[in-house]
């Protein structure tokens, strides 16, 4: 089986990890790549360590040049995405579409509304095969034969992926979830900017969309209620630190009644087991993001801070792979009926 899989946002971040990954998956044929303003320019000039695919012509992102592929995976910045889904449906044209933005993630129109300030284009099956649906199947059971999935956001992976066994067990009380994560320059995009120049960011930490202003607290609050809460209070603070890829989630919330370290051990344990990509580590060893670099793992560590009375969980992922390039390659071979796992690299890159 062969899939021809286009990718517009080529030129992007998000876009050059896509084709990273596709570039060595056994059963794609890499087909069109194509942007906005580099149209006509060789890949190579936004992409130089894609070597394989250096000498393409980028094509402009529209329906005409994303046509007549199996699968087209949309990188573009957030409220590009729904204009182009929509022509290629307006064609006629029979394809898996993977919107690595954010137009398709919420299922609360409000929701979107309130945080992205546009209509909200509809919800798509959400692009995460290990999320943990409250009648006990996982996500990958919906992404089966899908032909449009939304991706998941890269900090909500590693806040969702860190918490949502505890939240499945009922060992935490998701009434008080406090989440707190180091990330990597590249979640903030390629366009230049001055507060994301080397000499801002080298040697800081500099936090942003402080108190619940970033997009991404309906989505964590969205796939929380997914995984069983009834309620979800989250407090919700990324923090820009100095490596290039790479997120640390540190999530918090109340130990439940009637719990202890071992149920909550447990928990991670049984909701991971058999998850080829999150792997709960030994305990006493914690994850870090040096460890998933380039790889589509999520590490995560749980322990009970006993005299706070809270459960710790830490997540660490690549915000490019796991957080946003892996999920959609993972979740193409899911809803294609491919092998979940084939062309996603589990080893990180070190030192």
């Amino acid at each position: 089986m062969t899939v021809r899989v286009a990718v517009s946002g080529a030129s992007g971040y998000a876009g050059g990890e896509v084709l990273r990954l596709l570039a060595s998956h056994p059963e794609v044929e890499v087909g069109t790549v194509a942007a906005h303003s580099s149209a006509g320019d060789l890949l190579g000039a936004h992409q130089p360590h894609l070597r394989s695919l250096a000498d393409r012509v980028i094509a402009p992102t529209d329906a005409a040049s994303l046509a007549g592929h199996d699968v087209v995976v949309l990188a573009l910045p957030h409220g590009a995405s729904a204009a182009v889904a929509a022509e290629l449906e307006a064609g006629g044209e029979d394809v898996l579409v993977l919107d690595c933005g954010a137009d398709h993630r919420l299922s609360d129109p409000e929701a979107w509304s309130s945080f992205y300030g546009t209509e909200h284009a509809g919800t798509w099956p959400y692009g995460m095969p290990e999320l943990m649906l409250r009648d006990g199947r996982r996500q990958r059971d919906v992404l089966a034969g899908a032909r449009r999935v939304a991706v998941p956001g890269c900090n909500v992976t590693a806040v969702t992926l860190g918490l949502q066994p505890g939240v499945a067990a009922g060992v935490v009380d998701p009434h008080d979830v406090v989440a707190v994560l180091a990330v990597g320059y590249s979640g903030a995009g390629k366009a230049a900017r001055t507060h994301l120049l080397a000499s801002e960011g080298l040697g800081a930490a500099v936090p942003y969309a402080v108190g619940g202003a970033h997009r991404h607290v309906p989505e964590i609050e969205q796939n929380l209620r997914a995984v069983g809460a009834a309620h979800v209070g989250l407090s919700f603070t990324p923090v820009l630190v100095p490596m290039s890829r790479g997120i640390l989630a540190t999530t918090t919330a109340p130990l439940a009644a009637g719990a202890d370290a071992a149920t909550v051990r447990a928990a991670w344990h049984e909701a991971y087991a058999d998850e080829p990509f999150v792997h709960l580590l030994p305990e006493g060893q914690w994850p870090s993001t040096a460890s998933v670099a380039g790889a589509n793992t999520a590490l995560v560590q749980v322990a009970v801070d006993e005299r706070a009375g809270r459960v710790v969980a830490v997540c660490a992922v690549d915000n490019l792979v796991k957080g946003t390039a892996g999920a959609a390659v993972q979740s193409m071979n899911v809803a294609l009926g491919l092998p979940e796992t084939l062309g996603l690299p589990v080893e990180g890159v070190a030192p």
